[in-house]
């Protein structure tokens, strides 16, 4: 089973920055889809970013477009997600995921695809 570890969250202020990290275990990270969910207090977990091997595209959740961004470091085993403008709505737990296969794009969105978890970062924006 691939270990995921977070880091990188905080409290930050309205339009302020974060970058989130997720360093992976396992030695074919390259071909591992990554992804990032959140989850705030009293709502479900929500999609927010995916990348997977062979694919040049990164897929994002609406309520981030354009001010989320997510990378991986394939030499690193580390993905991350930097996290800009950010609103008092954004507030919530971040959590790593991975697939070790690479996802259909219809899967990509989804909980239920992801197979390991990481253990969540917190990432708070004051108003």
């Amino acid at each position: 089973q691939v270990q995921l570890a977070e880091s990188g969250g905080g409290l930050v202020q309205t339009g302020g920055s974060l970058r989130l990290s997720c360093a992976a275990s396992g030695q074919s990270f390259s071909t591992y889809s990554m992804a990032w969910f959140r989850q705030a207090p009293g709502k479900e977990r929500e999609f927010v970013s995916a990348v997977r091997w062979g694919d040049t595209n990164t897929y994002y959740g609406d309520s981030v477009k354009g001010r989320f961004a997510m990378s991986r470091d394939n030499a690193k085993n580390t993905v991350y997600l930097q996290l800009d403008s950010l609103k008092p709505e954004d507030t919530a737990v971040y959590y790593c995921a991975v697939n070790r296969n690479r996802l259909i794009t219809s899967s990509i969105r989804r909980i239920e695809s992801y197979s390991s978890w990481g253990q969540g970062a917190q990432v708070t924006v004051s108003s």
